[in-house]
């Protein structure tokens, strides 16, 4: 592993969805506000949509760890199911188990834990993660969920979370019922090339990293366009280009590191059909990766320097290999 070489205490660019590294740029710090006073308001249907790999799951454990002491929680990321499975995993979630296929019994139990919860003074949140893939009948199972409450109070706070196609569904003749209950909807945005360098700055200070300029202004700046802003991109590209670095003995990743990682990682070299690739210069002039993050870059730059070409990345890789394997470095990385 890269940590002793840079003085990390663990790794900063991790798949898992802990809270503590959270990034609170300007969307998410307003989706998270949202969320909260929805449930401290006991607003009912609460709903948030963004793109795959923004950073969902991990604001809501984020969320829940607010409410760890005052609300009992279910967190639901099964969702390919029908409606009676459904019930089956928010049963088990909470600790019920239960082998009774009446869906009715399954009401009458979910509706018993609620009732304790409320006379206990606590809260009961439900989340339903990848919320886009449930069929319509269980979202109006869900949606029949919300009649739990007494003339007072909700006992229950549903949050809805999902991709864009969520909201398409949503939108859907068939669910005005359910679109009409949602009191708040949030989304999540790509963070900028400041908010990118200030992610990266992030979670390598939670990481452990006592450092100045780990990455470079241009590497940081690359890494921004090449991941389009997405959190989970530049934690990719953030971890290749550490373990990179590592095997090349560089104590700063340059902008030479994260070109080749990115072209590693560029998928359109494995397709049936390449297009034409990208040169340095667009990377370099703002020019984007087009509609694909991961472009392919390999045209030669007006100076002549070609940090992508196929060639050159080749003939990398394989010095490279060599010497992970000399060093017993990241044998398991690369």
């Amino acid at each position: 592993m890269f940590l002793e070489f840079f003085g990390l205490r663990e790794q900063p660019f991790g798949v898992s969805p802990d809270p503590r590294y959270l990034y609170l740029g300007p969307a998410h710090r307003e989706a998270l506000a949202s969320l909260y006073y929805g449930i401290e308001a006991n607003r009912g249907f609460l709903s948030m949509v963004a793109r795959p790999g923004m950073g969902k799951t991990t604001l809501l454990f984020h969320l829940l760890a607010k409410f760890a002491h005052t609300a009992r929680t279910a967190f639901i990321f099964q969702t390919q199911c029908n409606s009676r499975e459904f019930m089956r995993f928010l049963l088990a979630e909470i600790g019920i188990e239960n082998d009774v296929q009446d869906f009715v019994r399954m009401h009458e139990q979910f509706n018993r834990c609620l009732v304790q919860e409320a006379r206990a003074g606590r809260r009961f949140i439900v989340v339903i993660d990848e919320a886009q893939n449930l069929d319509a009948s269980v979202l109006e199972t869900v949606r029949l969920l919300s009649d739990f409450e007494t003339p007072q109070a909700k006992l229950l706070q549903i949050i809805l979370v999902g991709q864009p196609t969520l909201a398409d569904k949503l939108a859907s003749p068939a669910l005005t019922q359910l679109r009409q209950r949602i009191t708040s909807l949030s989304g999540l945005t790509p963070l900028s090339a400041h908010e990118t360098s200030r992610f990266i700055a992030h979670r390598l200070q939670v990481a452990g990293y006592k450092g100045q300029g780990l990455f470079s202004p241009d590497a940081q700046a690359l890494i921004a366009q090449a991941s389009e802003g997405i959190p989970r991109q530049i934690n990719n590209y953030c971890f290749h280009s550490l373990s990179l670095a590592c095997a090349e003995r560089k104590k700063t990743v340059d902008s030479a590191v994260v070109a080749e990682v990115i072209n590693d990682l560029d998928i359109s070299r494995f397709m049936t059909e390449v297009e034409a690739p990208l040169s340095m210069s667009r990377l370099s002039s703002g020019g984007g990766l087009g509609p694909e993050p991961l472009g392919r870059a390999g045209e030669s730059s007006n100076s002549g320097t070609d940090l992508y070409q196929t060639g050159t990345v080749n003939s990398k890789a394989r010095k490279l290999s060599g010497k992970v394997a000399d060093q017993g470095v990241y044998e398991q990385e690369f």
